[in-house]
């Protein structure tokens, strides 16, 4: 059974589509956990912690064989504040994948209420006038008109962490 560190029907999608296709008849499953991290994690070492902890949370819930764990994370530079997101997968019999996915640049807005500790969900459907924008378009959707949405945001990186399940003998444990 695979389980993901996560309820969100954004983050449960896109690992139910990818598993259907590589190892069909394995079901999914999701599990609310702790990330261990803030609510909004900032940089690549505290989100690449927040995706680790939820995968081992995962793995570790009774049943499981496969522990995902996804984390959105924000970044600052001299470009502006961007928006990443990172998937670990951990197997029972202790092979990981992990990988960094795409980014996508925030408004100014969006970086300076993120700057003062807020989360990006809720900026953002302050900015566009609905609710839980989190569980569905996301930010990348919002921002890019639903030409990248937030279950395929997840997807490429979900697929960007399978070779070493997908090519074990490139990838000695």
């Amino acid at each position: 059974m695979v389980v993901v560190g996560s309820t969100n029907p954004a983050k449960l999608e896109p690992v139910r589509l990818v598993f259907a296709e590589l190892f069909p008849g394995l079901q999914v499953s999701g599990v609310e956990v702790p990330s261990g991290v803030r609510v909004q994690p900032i940089g690549y070492e505290e989100t690449a912690l927040g995706a680790e902890n939820r995968a081992r949370a995962a793995l570790a819930q009774p049943g499981a064989t496969w522990g995902l764990g996804l984390e959105a994370g924000v970044e600052f530079n001299a470009y502006g504040s961007w928006l990443f997101n990172i998937a670990v997968i951990l197997r029972a019999d202790g092979r990981r994948g992990m990988a960094r996915g795409g980014s996508v640049l925030l408004p100014p807005v969006v970086g300076e209420r993120l700057r003062q500790g807020e989360e990006l969900g809720p900026i953002m459907d302050d900015l566009v006038g609905q609710k839980d924008t989190k569980k569905a378009l996301g930010a990348v959707g919002i921002l890019t008109l639903s030409r990248v949405e937030r279950v395929e945001f997840w997807r490429h990186t979900l697929e960007l962490a399978l070779p070493p399940f997908l090519r074990p003998e490139l990838y000695p444990e």
